[in-house]
């Protein structure tokens, strides 16, 4: 063979040998790469490439902020609540003699949740008289913590007032309302854990039984993820609250041992939910193993039976009956004919079947809770719930063309009043968005300064252009990536304020597993709004949404930033 073609027939096999050996480095690297990293990690990773290759598409213009005037008086409750119109009653007076009564919601709702609003109609049709004259009830239907506000601030007044548990009560007296209890028990009810039956065997193992001071230790021990609502507005929270506390000191709910013991816990608890229907939502999709629920709603959904074991804990939710103020004896004459006709035996096996009468001879575990201590305990959870994180959460505010006059007028003024909710040790920042994304705060503590640079950025703001919701999620995002990787311990929040329509830039597709890998809450604020596409949104990450096209938008936002900042 020719020497020019052995070198050929050599050099071809090199490059073969070559090509083999690279193609062996190469596949080694592709395949070993990943090698110890979680599924979770590959996918974040992945999920902050997209976000960086998102953003390069998006302009961004940074505005210098300018202060406000920022309004240093706490947040006027009587003002944030709205007209009373705003929740008309479910059963109305029928006769010219009446009282009023304020109910809790799992007694004044629609068909098992409307026991009272059954009885109240049954009442009105008795034809039962008081100094020969036809009495009759008006019952409006009103969560407790809501019902509560407003008979402390003043703003409404009820004759009478049945909320879920006694705690309400004592915190009604505490705030120096005439308030006195007319019946200890419309209903028999109470609060429990539901714990998954996998989750509920497991600890059952360990700990032998299971109650409310076994389940605070498994929490505080990270062996399960609880969920519960905000004591602020919740009967079921506010007992979850101080029944916790009481486990760890039964003297003294607010002792340096029970705060110690309260902060430990929370550390471990995933978020707090908004509304109960946020806190289920967010069992369904397994990032639970527990939450909080009353046993009457436990009892009407199969579903929860099937899959959850109920555990009763605190206070017992019996429905009493206060009666507000200085009430005439013809009033309080038909207050007690109603609570008589409530306890009567026709009307008690009515509630039986509905859900409640039910866990009679559970004991209730603590006793003798003042309503100053309560709400001191209300304050404490405001102040320690987040203590081993750092809330950074960024508002994205919709300026564009459709949001022009009310809307963004509604818009600037429940974010200026709702931010008085804030805690001054929260991290905060302001995107706005049209057609292209402003960033108008950067991130910082909201202390004195940051309120006025936020109070004067939200003032500035101006409507025009187009809509291009996804791509102000993606600058924010980004902000709040940045502000996490500088502080491993920040919870990230993003608040959406829009009127929901999106028609330029980046789609939902585009950002949707990205964000659910990243697990950012996104709470909806609509105004004028699409709220089912504002929903969709806050449904990735189970946050809450809010219509804000009502009265009580600065109220539900309060609430809001009650339960998380």
């Amino acid at each position: 063979m020719p020497e020019s073609k052995k070198n050929l027939k050599v050099i071809v096999i090199l490059l073969g040998i070559a090509l083999v050996v690279f193609g062996l480095i190469y596949g080694g690297i592709s395949l070993t790469q990943n090698f110890g990293k979680s599924q979770k990690v590959i996918s974040m990773e992945s999920a902050e490439k997209k976000l960086d290759k998102l953003y390069k598409d998006i302009t961004v213009n940074i505005i210098e902020p300018k202060k406000g005037q920022v309004d240093i008086d706490p947040p006027d409750l009587k003002e944030s609540l709205p007209d009373i119109s705003k929740y008309p009653p479910q059963v109305e007076e029928t006769t010219g003699t009446f009282i009023e009564i304020f109910s809790s919601t799992e007694k004044s709702g629609e068909k098992k949740d409307g026991w009272l609003l059954d009885v109240a109609r049954e009442f009105n049709r008795a034809n039962i008289q008081v100094n020969g004259k036809p009495v009759s009830v008006r019952i409006r239907g009103i969560a407790s913590g809501l019902a509560t506000d407003y008979i402390i601030s003043g703003k409404y007044l009820p004759d009478a007032f049945t909320p879920s548990n006694e705690l309400w009560g004592e915190m009604i007296r505490a705030s120096g309302v005439d308030i006195s209890l007319v019946e200890k028990r419309l209903a028999g009810n109470v609060a429990g854990v539901l714990l998954s039956k996998a989750k509920y065997e497991e600890l059952l193992q360990k700990y032998g039984s299971i109650n409310l001071k076994n389940i605070t230790e498994a929490v505080a021990a990270n062996e399960i993820a609880m969920g519960y609502t905000n004591p602020f507005a919740s009967s079921t929270g506010m007992n979850f609250l101080v029944s916790t506390l009481s486990t760890f000191d039964s003297k003294n709910i607010l002792s340096e041992k029970a705060i110690e013991g309260f902060e430990k816990f929370q550390t471990n608890i995933p978020f707090v939910a908004y509304t109960t229907l946020q806190m289920r939502e967010s069992a369904k999709s397994g990032v639970l193993d527990g939450f909080i629920l009353e046993y009457q709603t436990y009892e009407n959904t199969p579903e929860l039976k099937k899959d959850y074991v109920f555990t009763p804990f605190g206070v017992r939710h019996d429905s009493p009956m206060y009666a507000i103020g200085n009430l005439t004896q013809e009033k309080k004459e038909i207050l007690n004919k109603f609570v008589e006709f409530c306890k009567s035996s026709k009307s008690q096996e009515l509630a039986t079947e509905y859900g409640f009468n039910r866990l009679d001879d559970y004991l209730p575990e603590i006793s003798n809770f003042d309503g100053e201590a309560i709400m001191k305990a209300q304050k404490l959870w405001k102040e320690k719930k987040d203590v081993n994180n750092d809330i950074v959460a960024v508002f994205v505010a919709d300026v564009s063309g459709s949001m022009a006059g009310e809307p963004l007028n509604r818009l600037k003024q429940s974010l200026i009043n709702g931010s008085k909710y804030i805690s001054s040790d929260v991290s905060i920042g302001l995107v706005s968005y049209s057609t292209d994304v402003n960033i108008n705060l950067p991130i910082a503590k909201f202390d004195l300064n940051q309120r006025s640079l936020f109070v004067g950025a939200v003032e500035s703001l101006a409507a025009g252009g187009n809509t291009a919701t996804f791509d102000a999620i993606i600058v924010a995002t980004k902000m709040l990536k940045e502000e996490k990787a500088k502080n491993p311990n920040a919870k990230l929040m993003l608040f959406v304020l829009s009127d929901g329509v999106t028609n330029y830039g980046h789609s939902l597709n585009d950002i949707k597993d990205m964000m659910k890998t990243f697990g950012i809450p996104i709470y909806t604020i609509g105004y004028n709004a699409n709220i089912k596409a504002l929903e969709t949104l806050s449904q990735i990450n189970e946050a809450a949404n809010i219509n804000a096209d009502t009265e009580d938008v600065v109220y539900q936002l309060g609430s809001l930033f009650n339960a998380q900042m």
